[in-house]
């Protein structure tokens, strides 16, 4: 019998379909909140030597705690190796010390779960400064693309594309999308301001274009927003946006909407009303072969 996925109730969604696409059971982890906000997990015992354990870490800072208390549970009960998905992995970004008396959240984070995991798989890791998930995360840890499922989504709906990415960090990965869709890529020129605000200018002509968003993360949806009036500005005639992670704090997809959106999608790595593009099928070609 292959090993089930531990997966926490809150990431059941993606769970479920990464269990299936893998052609593993679900094995539910146990939650318990006291009056004093401490939790307690309860784990099932792993089946061999090997487990995996699922959840996606948005609103993460219980979240991480709970995790690493159920990598300790598993071992407890039995496993001598723990792997953890995390189809959405966050404090990536915080990768350097922009103002003094700043920590570097990435790598603080990162040697809190290479301490308690084997490995961590995640999805569209928003990595800028280093390559691969390993430098951050240590043990068998990767960052796996979301591109060939977003192009297949694209080629899905027909037509011709124009993709494009709001910043110069995303040119890879944007490029890699349209190649895979048929498409045509742009990447615009973004200034970040704060928070909430950006501006994003559009550096090729894009008149007439079926013009589609992509980004990794929308958290204040400003940098969707202010992309897609720029788009618009160019002349696009449509304008569409494909999210990976959609995090939407409140007001995010109004304000998105209001800058001209006709549609707006995302991938199912977080349970959103969004969600239409599902990953798991990648995330279980990249499981450990061992369990």
């Amino acid at each position: 019998m292959r090993a089930p996925l531990h997966v926490f109730a809150d990431t059941s969604a993606f769970g479920t379909a990464l269990a299936r696409a893998a052609r593993r059971r679900v094995a539910p982890v146990e939650l318990h909140r006291f009056p004093d906000g401490e939790s307690l997990v309860r784990v099932r015992a792993p089946i061999g030597s090997h487990a995996i354990l699922v959840r996606a870490l948005a609103d993460p800072n219980g979240r991480l705690v709970e995790t690493l208390l159920a990598a300790d549970a598993l071992r407890r009960a039995g496993a001598r190796r723990v792997t953890l998905v995390a189809p959405y992995l966050p404090y990536m970004r915080q990768d350097a010390v922009f103002r003094p008396g700043e920590p570097v959240s990435q790598r603080v984070v990162g040697r809190l779960l290479g301490a308690a995991f084997d490995g961590v798989l995640t999805v569209e890791a928003h990595l800028h400064r280093v390559r691969r998930l390993a430098e951050v995360v240590p043990g068998r840890s990767r960052s796996i693309s979301s591109a060939p499922a977003l192009a297949a989504w694209l080629r899905s709906r027909g037509g011709a594309w124009l993709v494009v990415g709001p910043d110069e960090e995303s040119a890879p990965w944007v490029r890699a999308i349209a190649r895979g869709a048929a498409a045509r890529a742009v990447v615009a020129r973004k200034v970040r301001h704060g928070d909430r605000a950006v501006t994003v200018e559009v550096p090729e002509a894009v008149g007439g274009a079926r013009a589609v968003v992509v980004d990794d993360v929308a958290s204040s949806g400003a940098t969707i927003a202010a992309t897609a009036r720029a788009l618009r500005a160019a002349g696009a005639r449509s304008v569409d946006a494909i999210v990976s992670h959609a995090i939407f704090a409140p007001g995010a997809e109004a304000r998105i909407r209001a800058a001209g959106v006709r549609r707006l999608w995302s991938c199912d790595t977080l349970p959103h009303r969004t969600n239409a593009i599902g990953v798991a099928a990648l995330v279980a070609a990249a499981l450990p072969r061992s369990t």
